[in-house]
């Protein structure tokens, strides 16, 4: 909506003088200039302000006469900020130079904060003499907000393409590694099937070889260091045909501080050989799960193994339960070399081993198998890992999963 202006400060223009040979009248022009909506001025060669239409009070609240009077024209209306920019313009206009749309912030004499467009030209009469330049305002607030309002929504959308682009990447660097697992485990389970018949076949022969013998025979230890050797090789085997598990086991209730003990148990004999002590913490009341107990055990069998791996004698490793709205969560602490940040995101890949410094106890398949066995139940494995200070495994597992859970492949 346009201003209204005080007309009586415009001169009164003649209809008959409206056109005078040929041209538009002075008075015309003048009455063209005080009603132009913009704020104009028209400045000296020095810089001098020599005439500013009515538009300058509706945009800074001074009036002409103000304007005319001040020496400081317009740094007074001039945010602090850019004042320095404005004095330049001057420069610039005095040396005959001109400029568009040079952004600026006025200040109204009320307090309020307006962004403007500065445009300036020089100025010459018919002679070619400088008369000076002129100035032509525009205010640009509504402008300058919706170009930022553009701008934050284009960072949003980029933040979100961003993250779209990144769920993606996660998405697809799973599904490789299920398609390269979905591989690998009908590859290891056809090779553990060919490899078990004959495995059996050299564990019963040695068995009848054994019982011929005497513990106090000389070669006694060698046999019960084959028997050891044919133990791990059938261990092996087993973690090979749970790569290519097709049916998961059926859940069913139990209390799984039951089953950390019992697995506890079973490894106590690993621990004590390797001079590290287990222990376990667990919540003052028992936690019922209704979850495939013999997955579950296998998962916390890999994790507690390989913290007692991992940890040098003396050291303990550290068993924690507690539970978390509808999840337990079963930590697994060690005071291990750790895990480097470069390594911890291939530690679940199949075949990939970190015990690099120890004899080869398997094949680098029991994280990834427990990962397999976890994530199919709903749960995961979250790693925390710190060279030099240890790592910490923590199985996230289900209160429950639903009986069909047993019957998915069958």
């Amino acid at each position: 909506m346009l201003a209204r202006f005080d007309n009586s400060k415009i001169p009164p223009v003649d209809s008959d003088d409206a056109h005078r040979a040929g041209g538009i009248s002075d008075a015309s022009f003048r009455a063209v200039a005080n009603c132009t909506y913009d704020w104009e001025s028209w400045h000296a060669p020095d810089g001098r302000l020599v005439w500013v239409n009515p538009a300058v009070e509706r945009v800074t609240g001074y009036t002409v006469e103000e304007c005319l009077a001040m020496v400081d024209y317009p740094l007074r209306m001039t945010s602090p900020e850019d004042r320095g920019r404005i004095a330049k313009m001057f420069e610039d206009a005095k040396a005959g130079n001109s400029c568009n749309d040079m952004e600026f912030q006025s200040i109204h004499r009320n307090g309020e904060t307006r962004w403007m467009a500065v445009a300036w030209q020089p100025m010459y009469d018919d002679a070619g003499t400088h008369l000076g330049f002129r100035t032509s305002v525009r205010d640009i607030t509504e402008r300058r907000n919706l170009r930022d309002e553009i701008r934050l929504h284009a960072e949003h959308l980029e933040q979100l393409v961003q993250e779209r682009t990144a769920r993606i990447q996660h998405l697809e660097r799973h599904r490789r590694q299920m398609e390269k697992l979905a591989a690998l485990g009908q590859l290891a389970a056809g090779v553990a099937h060919e490899v078990n018949n004959p495995l059996a076949g050299i564990r019963n022969a040695f068995e009848l070889i054994k019982a011929d013998l005497s513990p106090d025979d000389e070669h006694f230890e060698l046999l019960e260091l084959i028997d050891r050797e044919i133990e791990r090789i059938s261990s092996i085997i087993h973690q090979m045909y749970q790569l290519y598990r097709r049916a998961p086991q059926r859940p069913n209730e139990f209390e799984i501080e039951r089953t950390i003990a019992e697995t506890v148990y079973l490894l106590d004999g690993v621990a004590r050989k390797q001079q590290v002590t287990l222990s376990t913490k667990a919540r003052d009341d028992s936690t019922q799960v209704l979850l495939p107990e013999g997955e579950v055990k296998q998962i916390l069998y890999n994790l507690i193994r390989n913290a007692i791996q991992a940890s040098p004698p003396g050291e303990t490793v550290a068993i924690c339960t507690e539970q978390s709205d509808d999840q337990v969560l079963v930590t697994i602490s060690d005071r291990g070399a750790g895990i480097a940040d470069d390594v911890v995101p291939h530690i679940f890949d199949p075949f990939f081993s970190t015990k690099s410094g120890v004899p080869k106890t398997g094949m680098g398949l029991g994280l990834s198998v427990s990962q397999s066995l976890i994530e199919a139940m709903g749960g995961c494995i979250d790693v925390a890992s710190s060279v030099g200070r240890g790592s910490q495994f923590t199985a996230v597992f289900p209160l429950k999963v639903e009986p069909s859970f047993g019957n998915a492949n069958e």
